[in-house]
């Protein structure tokens, strides 16, 4: 009786190949291959290969088939194409045998390649760089590498596998049923790493490791932060490539297991400084000895990033900060960041080797916002800050003058009797200019700024704001950054289905409302007043030094200039002088004896729980500013009380640093 066509499940092995689909392969082999392998295995068998090879896809077809009996030959050809080595093409063997009344693949290892076979095994020898440093602006690291031991198995050489289950347990910090789980899923002549150990345990465990057949250990460096959490929220932290986001990298030849950068510099310049893995492709004997190279690509070394952030100033200003929730931006005023400090803060080192289940629940958990980079992710009600805005959009737009006169008394009805609003001095300023208005902070002037720029046409002040670089990220490279917000009829439409009304423009004047603006948006609207109308994208990234194509420099750009005249301009500079220096500035108490002239503005934004936010954002010296300073402390109290002080003795500390360079 002719036996029926082995050809359907040939091509039933490689359509399902092609897929992935290793359940269907392996129920069509023979009795015989299902013995020799565990279906788990026989998939790690198929994944394994593929990780080696750094496979994306591959295509297989039958290309010839002879029937001989219960026996058929088939050839086909098969085509991998791989993120590190191109595409990889390969003509195999197939033997296929008829048992129990149905053809079914006679397994071979060939069925992967042609060149692997029973005890003979695919490797990447990876030819890798570590990975580049980050540096600060005087090329102090920040985060760089040191050796570590990679610990594994290759389960077809165990010789006592109780033996080394209990013995390897304490040394990888792995249960022993963990490191169970991992040999009986794998297959039997591969390296299964278990975890990582530092090159001093290796050492101090050598014997014991030494003497567990099957044991292997394989270095490789490590991320390391010489400082600390100094800087963490800069620097970045590493972590396990997002799901989503897997298949795009490993099309760039990554394997799929690596920790990459994913927040901060650390992210920010992941494929500087990882470079391009490369390496051979070779199988080995049982023994672990070459026997042929299948492919080969050359990699390409990652460079370093150089910071205009200095170490030690920026250890200065998180120690000024302390223990409270908020930030501190120190920068140039054409836009360099000297410091950037942020707390409550975290050590990048806890992820330098891949974070503990336990502690990433405990940091992304934690109520005080640990991972939150506040200088430039925190977004806040800028409050009296932003009356800076204000008063421009009063000067060019409504054709007020700085003794265009208001009277506060201490109450305002400018909205009617049944929506009264008072100025925080509650015994009012009495008959005051716009001038003194913004030197006293008075909150009525700015009502009445506010009602009547909405008057005249409710799209003025939002435009000014955003002209004064707020409501969009300021465009800093290297940095994860908020965008705030500044509200106007087509956001409030969107967002809460009504219209933007004289209320929310009374209390955008006054920055609060939904208005929300970050520590160094603040940072950047004061440096645009310093250096006389031009703003300027931050900087942090001063300079990518690659290895193999030189050095590339950055420097801050100007993005724009105020909408503002330079007499206006000029008025508010006067009156941010005032501010710290003034007979009535809010700000006059902490700044009592200061060595150099002050310009600034105190802020303190009202919240919905707790006390206010303090701010205190300006400029010194102010005749010729040398550094911009924006403090921001998350429900401290009183601007001018809290924030104040902190940015005397920053900027103190600055001019002190600059002396020692």
């Amino acid at each position: 009786t002719p036996l029926p066509s082995a050809d359907g499940v040939a091509q039933a092995y490689l359509a399902a190949w092609q897929k992935g689909d290793f359940e269907t392969m392996y129920d069509l082999l023979t009795a015989d291959g299902r013995r020799r392998l565990t279906r788990a295995q026989f998939a790690a068998a198929y994944r394994a290969a593929a990780d080696q090879a750094t496979a994306l896809a591959v295509e297989a077809q039958l290309q010839s088939l002879l029937t001989d009996g219960p026996r058929a030959e088939a050839t086909f050809h098969s085509r991998r194409q791989t993120a590190l080595f191109g595409a990889l093409e390969a003509d195999h063997p197939m033997t296929l045998r008829f048992e129990a009344g149905h053809w079914a693949v006679d397994w071979q290892p060939t069925l992967i390649l042609p060149q692997l076979g029973f005890g003979v095994t695919l490797a990447l020898l990876e030819e890798t760089f570590p990975r580049g440093d980050i540096l600060d602006a005087l090329n102090r690291p920040l985060a760089t590498h040191t050796q570590a031991i990679t610990v594994g198995v290759v389960p077809a050489r165990i010789e006592d596998e109780a033996r080394l289950i209990n013995e390897l347990s304490p040394i990888v910090k792995l249960k022993p049923t963990d490191i169970k789980t991992k040999i009986s899923a794998a297959p039997p002549n591969w390296f299964i790493p278990l975890a990582d150990i530092s090159f001093e345990a290796s050492a101090r465990h050598h014997e014991q490791l030494a003497a567990l057949a099957g044991v292997e250990r394989r270095p490789h460096p490590v991320r390391t932060y010489p400082e600390g959490e100094t800087a963490g929220h800069v620097v970045g932290t590493l972590g396990a490539i997002p799901a989503e986001q897997l298949d795009s990298y490993r099309a760039q030849g990554y394997r799929g297991d690596e920790l990459i950068g994913l927040t901060g510099v650390e992210g920010w310049g992941e494929p500087f400084l990882a470079g391009r893995r490369g390496g051979r492709l070779v199988t080995l004997s049982p023994a672990g000895r070459e026997l042929a190279e299948i492919a080969a690509a050359p990699a390409r070394p990652g460079g370093n990033i150089h910071l205009s952030l200095d170490i030690e100033l920026q250890k200065r200003a998180e120690y000024i900060l302390g223990a409270q929730r908020g930030a501190i931006v120190v920068m140039e005023p054409t836009g360099f960041v000297r410091a950037m400090a942020s707390w409550p803060r975290f050590n990048p080192e806890r992820f330098a080797t891949g974070i503990r289940a336990a502690d990433w629940n405990a940091l992304r958990n934690d109520d005080r916002r640990p991972l939150v980079n506040r200088a430039a992710q925190g977004t806040y009600p800028p409050a009296s800050v932003f009356k800076i805005v204000s008063m421009a959009a009063a000067l060019e737009k409504l054709g007020y003058t700085p003794d265009t006169m208001f009277t506060c008394n201490g109450i305002w009805y400018g909205l009617g009797e049944n929506f009264p609003k008072e100025c925080w001095l509650k015994t009012g300023h009495g008959r005051i200019n716009l001038k003194e208005g913004l030197i006293q902070s008075c909150d009525v002037v700015f009502y009445e700024v506010g009602l009547a720029l909405y008057r005249q046409d409710p799209s003025l002040l939002p435009a000014m704001a955003r002209a004064f670089g707020l409501g969009t990220p300021t465009g800093i490279m290297g940095i994860d950054e908020a965008g705030g917000l500044i509200p106007d009829d087509d956001w409030k439409t969107a967002a809460l289905g009504e219209h933007f009304f004289e209320g929310d423009a009374v209390n955008m004047a006054i920055g609060q409302g939904y208005v929300l603006a970050t520590p160094l948006q603040i940072a950047r609207l004061l440096a645009a007043v310093a250096t006389g109308g031009t703003l300027w994208r931050p900087q942090i990234v001063r300079r990518l030094s690659a290895r193999d194509t030189g050095d590339q420099y950055f420097s801050p750009e100007e993005t724009g200039t105020l909408p503002i005249s330079a007499e206006n301009l000029s008025v508010i500079q006067e009156a941010l002088v005032g501010v710290a220096h003034g007979r009535r500035g809010t700000a006059r108490k902490a700044f009592k004896g200061v060595a150099f002239t002050v310009a600034g503005k105190t802020g303190t934004a009202e919240t919905t729980v707790d006390a206010p936010h303090a701010w205190f954002a300006g400029y010194a010296p102010a005749d010729d500013p040398a550094v911009v300073v924006a403090v921001m402390l998350e429900n401290a109290g009183e601007g001018s009380e809290k924030a104040a002080p902190l940015f005397r003795l920053m900027v103190e500390s600055y001019f002190e640093w600059a002396g020692e360079r």
